[in-house]
């Protein structure tokens, strides 16, 4: 008993990976008819455990089921191959003709969605043209700046040379008493400097 429900499971397991195959090929009507097809599987498996006991009939149903769902495959792998311009000698005129549309129609979306991406692609170089232009009037703009204020320099009188101040002697009668500290020299009260800070 419980070796034959173990071998329904299994066969269960099976028959969804068939399935899972089939997804590979997928036309969405095949695979609603697959979908409904692994759902009567489950409805048996399911009376079959009920019941406890798998007949002759069920196990003649899940080999019509495995036999479908091969074909199924058989026939996905077909398309597949037809899509790909292949195995075509044993197409009818009728359904080179179907095929074809259905080519046309793949081919129209596929160019859609490149137009798409190289309008985008063509809009994004556009904008950054305009953002390198901007940049490089902004660089010119400076450079010339900086040659207007070079050649004023130049224009300064004495050019670009500048003289250099020697410094003067020190004489301590020109500056004030620093912290309180009385002066190193008395002078006179006439030869001495006053320096009043404002």
């Amino acid at each position: 008993m419980t070796k034959v429900v173990l071998g329904v499971t299994l066969f269960h397991i099976i028959l969804r990976m068939l399935v899972v195959v089939t997804l590979v090929f997928l036309d969405g009507h095949e695979y609603a008819v697959s979908n409904l097809q692994l759902k009567g599987t489950e409805k048996a498996c399911a009376d079959s455990s009920n019941n406890g006991s798998v007949s002759e009939a069920n196990a003649q149903f899940y080999q019509q089921e495995a036999a479908k769902l091969r074909s199924q495959i058989g026939n996905l792998q077909n398309s597949n191959r037809n899509m790909l311009g292949e195995s075509l000698c044993t197409l009818s005129v009728k359904e080179l003709k179907s095929l074809e549309i259905k080519l046309e129609k793949g081919i129209s979306r596929i160019r859609s969605k490149k137009n798409e991406l190289l309008f985008a692609e063509i809009e994004y170089m556009q904008k950054r043209e305009i953002d390198l232009h901007n940049n490089n009037q902004l660089l010119r703009a400076k450079i010339a700046e900086n040659e207007r204020k070079r050649q004023n320099m130049n224009l300064m009188p004495g050019g670009a040379s500048f003289e250099i101040m020697q410094p003067q002697p020190f004489d301590s009668r020109n500056y004030s008493q620093v912290h309180g500290l009385p002066p190193a020299n008395h002078y006179s009260h006439d030869d001495q400097m006053s320096l009043q800070l404002v």
